[in-house]
């Protein structure tokens, strides 16, 4: 009886981690690492869209509240998938986000069909 009590409460544990982690989201304030730019991550309509909050670089605080992502649908467990700009080069890209763990996300941008790719992990 005690080692199954044992094994009751261990799978009990185990699955309330499980249903924790699936439980995390994308929203909220996210920093590039690359630029020092505050990322917001936010819903809109059901769907997943970020906007610039903060530079940390004066000279391109005209990017602040400039919308990255607009309509980023769920695309499997942790992933989103939508149109995403890149503000470098003002061009709009296929892009991925992924939240790695409740404290990283992954922004990607492709062209080419995937063939072409360039990638950050974001941190909370």
């Amino acid at each position: 009886m005690r080692r199954t009590t044992k094994c009751i409460l261990a799978t009990a544990t185990l699955v309330g981690f499980a249903g924790s982690a699936q439980a995390a989201d994308p929203f909220g304030t996210w920093i590039r690492p690359s630029t020092g730019s505050q990322i917001s991550f936010y819903d809109c309509g059901g769907k997943l869209c970020a906007k610039v909050i903060g530079v940390k670089d004066q000279t391109k605080k005209d990017m602040v509240g400039k919308v990255i992502m607009t309509g980023a649908a769920k695309s499997g467990d942790n992933a989103w998938k939508g149109d995403l700009l890149n503000l470098e080069d003002g061009k709009t890209y296929s892009g991925v986000v992924t939240l790695v763990s409740p404290a990283s996300l992954n922004l990607k941008g492709c062209a080419l069909g995937g063939l072409i790719c360039k990638d950050e992990n974001l941190t909370k």
